[in-house]
């Protein structure tokens, strides 16, 4: 039995994917070039009408949005709509400068309510499943869309909000709770807690996690299904294009299935800006091919990535994207060497450390220093300093391999680094390069 949750478009043939999407785009522009100014202006700076846009093949003739021309554009420069019919707003965390604030329509909520029950379902939910949504709720987009998708699936929905473990832990073991909605972060953490509290993986009744909102690799999923004896999804999304639910996986865990009906994926090559053909890694780009009240067009995310059509297992014919390889901006340059923070974690996972970890970079005397503080498993920490600058430097060898470049490593006795229930902050950055 496959879990669609609606199969006449999750399983559409291409031909039938590719009409719906050149319907919408010629109508998705015209929208746009008429109600958003800064948009406008920024394709007749091309020489660009609507008419030019006949197809999605006529995409890559339309100028790219980034981060940067939502913030000169906050808070009202990229509404799509008089804003009575705004119904609702999120924002992102936003670490510099301005938030980024999207604006919904109810139509526009529906949608991303579909999205994220499509995920939902994929994970194996029913209106019979218990879901503890325990991302943000308020203003990011993680606890909203969870939480309306899981209405629209049926579930019985547990409004958790992040933080307060016992809480979370006393709901789900009373209330019988079947799929967890979180960050990988705090799955980990709630799992080692559940731990500490006594319980084994099968007291608990979960089955399936869907977790998004932050880079966590392979090593880190098996981790958690191991913990809290589920199997673990990856979901995908960003406020600028609706939240969680553009993209999420499905029983195969080989890739997040796009919902190609509502977003059109591009992969560029993030110097130049051109195209590149299916398979090729490089930045995804999204365009909104139905959202009315924030409609961006060919939206940079950032995000590395490969595209992929291969034959799915599942039925879904949506095409595939893998989880991020890393972000063009989350990219530390550290001494000429690009080092992702999922690159650290990959071997502090594999070396049989816990994800619990923080980069410190900085500065002195014109030479970069790179400082990795990893918290040692209980089993392994040791009053003797011998024992553990053998640790120490056995991870430094492991973590040159991977990286080009040997950082100074500090065990650090267990518990000692703070928990994340929202966002794991990985990376200080202390040099001035701007």
């Amino acid at each position: 039995m496959k879990n669609y949750y609606q199969p006449e478009i999750e399983t559409a043939s291409y031909e039938e994917i590719r009409r719906i999407q050149n319907e919408k785009i010629v109508k998705q522009v015209k929208h746009v070039y008429d109600n958003v100014p800064y948009y406008r202006n920024l394709m007749q700076q091309k020489g660009l009408t609507p008419d030019d846009i006949k197809s999605v093949d006529d995409i890559k003739k339309l100028p790219f949005l980034s981060k940067d021309d939502l913030r000169e554009a906050y808070p009202f420069g990229l509404l799509g709509t008089d804003l009575k019919n705004i119904v609702r707003i999120q924002s992102t965390s936003g670490t510099t400068g301005k938030r980024v604030v999207a604006f919904y329509t109810q139509h526009d909520v529906d949608l991303w309510e579909e999205c994220c029950a499509r995920a939902i379902v994929a994970a194996g939910g029913t209106n019979e499943d218990v879901c503890q949504v325990a991302y943000g709720y308020g203003l990011f987009t993680g606890g909203a869309g969870l939480n309306g998708g899981s209405h629209k699936v049926g579930c019985m929905t547990l409004p958790m909000s992040s933080g307060n473990t016992d809480r979370q832990i006393q709901f789900m073991m009373d209330l019988g709770a079947t799929i967890l909605c979180c960050t990988p972060s705090y799955a980990a953490y709630i799992g080692e807690s559940l731990a500490e509290q006594g319980y084994k993986p099968e007291d608990n009744k979960l089955k399936a996690g869907i977790f998004g909102a932050e880079p966590w690799t392979e090593e880190m999923r098996q981790g958690i299904e191991k913990s809290l004896g589920i199997k673990a999804y990856d979901i995908y999304g960003l406020t600028e294009t609706s939240g969680p639910g553009v993209a999420f996986e499905c029983e195969e865990q080989k890739g997040m299935h796009i919902n190609e009906d509502h977003f059109y994926a591009e992969i560029i090559d993030p110097e130049t800006g051109e195209v590149l053909p299916e398979g090729s890694k490089g930045e995804l780009v999204f365009t909104s091919l139905d959202k009315e009240g924030f409609p961006l067009l060919r939206y940079r995310t950032k995000d590395i990535c490969i595209l992929s059509r291969e034959k799915c297992s599942c039925g879904r014919t949506h095409v595939r994207m893998t989880k991020p390889l890393g972000r063009s901006d989350d990219m530390m340059i550290i001494r000429g060497v690009n080092v992702f923070p999922s690159q650290i974690e990959t071997v502090l996972l594999k070396e049989g450390y816990p994800p619990n970890y923080q980069i410190v970079v900085d500065r002195v005397n014109n030479s970069d220093t790179f400082d990795i503080y990893v918290e040692c498993p209980a089993e392994l920490f040791s009053d003797k300093v011998s024992e553990m600058q053998t640790l120490e430097k056995n991870l430094n060898t492991a973590m040159r391999s991977m990286l080009g470049i040997g950082p100074k490593i500090h065990l650090v006795a267990p518990k000692t680094i703070e928990r994340s229930e929202g966002k794991a902050v990985r990376v200080i950055d202390k040099r001035k390069l701007h």
